[in-house]
């Protein structure tokens, strides 16, 4: 290789450098009335960092086929971006004949499944970091395929005591990969939920979500909520001032980053099993709040 191309090839990886750096920069700016409050750069390599994330466990909700684990193989951070990985594998069910299950009707088939099929993780800053209004920003890429539900989305903190919905839910983003190329925002209460027909969503096409970072956004007041996607808000939720039936959202939510298989909604039309494994991949989660003036 001669000395030219050698310069060449030298100076392009230089330039490259300078501009994956500006771009970095550039996304990390404060905005103008905010203040960064709380964030993960994932600039380190391993198991999330355990003073920001704790996992879900097993099956949890919405009759799911994924088993939530801790393992390395569904939730890590590298080359700069966490990873959760939705896969295709058997595991024991530890919760299986469980008595904590068998009396609860809608939980009971959990304790009737010996072994899951998938995997997957479910991140949760619950018990480490909760918010109340706000800026909630995450870059992520999602996962393909029929049977994906990949999902960015807060719960009231005061969820074991009033119980869902009633707790109140936002999802920031939501994905169903029988239906591509598009995200969902959304709000549950106890008067605007699925079970009623009644929730606060919309969709919005999405260009090349599997391949390129998209910032995923909610701006959130005492006032009202506006879910956007790059920057461009698509739903618009304005607080009625009724009661907390309708508006639940003067309290404290954690968040959660995973990615769900099948179910009552990622399920409906199956699960193409030749997709897997599937990743999400998140470059950041940052959370601001306004300025005190």
């Amino acid at each position: 290789m001669s000395k030219l191309v050698k310069f060449h090839i030298l100076f392009l990886h230089l330039v490259s450098s300078v501009l994956l750096l500006s771009c970095k920069e550039k996304a990390a700016e404060t905005p103008e009335k905010y203040e960064l409050v709380w964030a993960d750069e994932f600039d380190y390599k391993g198991k999330p960092d355990s003073t920001k994330w704790g996992y879900e466990y097993g099956f949890i909700r919405n009759a799911e086929k994924q088993y939530y684990t801790d393992d390395l193989k569904n939730a890590r951070v590298e080359d700069g971006h966490l990873i959760i990985e939705a896969r295709r594998e058997k595991i024991a069910n530890e919760k299986y004949k469980s008595d904590e299950f068998e009396k609860k009707n809608w939980l009971k088939y959990i304790a009737e499944i010996d072994t899951a099929q998938y995997t997957s993780a479910s991140l949760t800053t619950r018990g480490l970091a909760e918010w109340t209004y706000g800026k909630i920003e995450v870059s992520a890429k999602l996962p393909r395929g029929v049977g994906q539900w990949p999902a960015i989305w807060m719960l009231g903190a005061n969820w074991k005591e009033a119980g869902w919905p009633k707790c109140g839910e936002i999802d920031i983003m939501e994905h169903v990969g029988f239906d591509k190329d598009s995200v969902f925002g959304t709000i549950h209460t106890e008067a605007y939920n699925h079970m009623k027909g009644t929730q606060k969503g919309k969709k919005i096409v999405i260009s090349e979500p599997y391949d390129t970072f998209h910032v995923f956004a909610l701006e959130w007041t005492p006032e009202k909520m506006d879910f956007l996607l790059d920057g461009v808000v698509y739903n618009h939720i304005e607080n009625e001032h009724k009661t907390a039936d309708e508006w639940p959202f003067d309290q404290d939510f954690h968040l959660k980053l995973n990615i769900a298989i099948g179910g009552g909604l990622g399920g409906k039309h199956g699960i193409d099993d030749s997709v897997f494994p599937q990743q999400m991949v998140v470059d950041y989660v940052r959370v601001y709040q306004l300025k005190k003036q």
